[in-house]
């Protein structure tokens, strides 16, 4: 069975590549590097590859401060139906309680709607709850499987593992993934990953 070599400046991008890092991993050879270490761990893992390949350090550029153009406290202001989406929109109680007297108890904040409301500034809070409503009814009437992000392997692997095997345990598909994990290649189930337990 392949070991993980050790992750450091020596690691070729070939070996980097082939093995699983843990985020963690990844941000600590950034901190000894003195590479940018924010970001997700994709992002990472090309800043990372980027260096091991050309050995230059992407500099931290210094952001911008936004600035908003709008005054309009959505912590306090009054809203109503005719209310229009500000540049300085936020996420509040405030805003909460009014689409919650609007649509219902049953109105939650989720990431498509919080997108939705940061790009259609001008937009009314009627027009926003019609959205709302529209999303909840897509997400009512979408049976696929959830979409996993690419980073979260650990999940997938466990999800494909469960899905293709139901009669096995959550504890095997999770020993599966640590041996898969340890190994030069990808960290996608396939079945005869079971092998590997023998």
């Amino acid at each position: 069975m392949d070991k993980r070599p050790e992750l450091n400046n020596k690691i070729s991008p070939k070996d980097f590549r082939d093995f699983y890092w843990l985020k963690e991993e990844l941000v600590l050879f950034c901190r000894k590097e003195g590479l940018k270490k924010s970001g997700g761990k994709i992002e990472i893992a090309n800043r990372i590859e980027k260096y091991l390949e050309t050995g230059s350090k992407e500099i931290a550029k210094a952001k911008k401060k936004q600035t908003n153009k709008s005054n309009f406290d959505w912590n306090t202001a009054t809203l109503t139906l005719q209310t229009k989406i500000t540049d300085s929109y936020k996420n509040s109680e405030n805003v909460r309680k009014f689409f919650q007297k609007e649509i219902g108890k049953q109105f939650k904040f989720n990431v498509k709607f919080m997108n939705w409301m940061k790009l259609n500034v001008g937009k009314t809070l009627n027009q926003a709850i019609k959205e709302w409503k529209r999303i909840d009814i897509e997400k009512k009437n979408n049976t696929s499987p959830k979409e996993i992000a690419p980073q979260f392997e650990y999940n997938t692997y466990l999800r494909d593992f469960l899905k293709d095997n139901p009669n096995e345990n959550r504890k095997t598909g999770i020993k599966l993934w640590k041996i898969k994990r340890s190994l030069r290649g990808d960290n996608v189930y396939c079945k005869t990953d079971l092998k590997l337990l023998k």
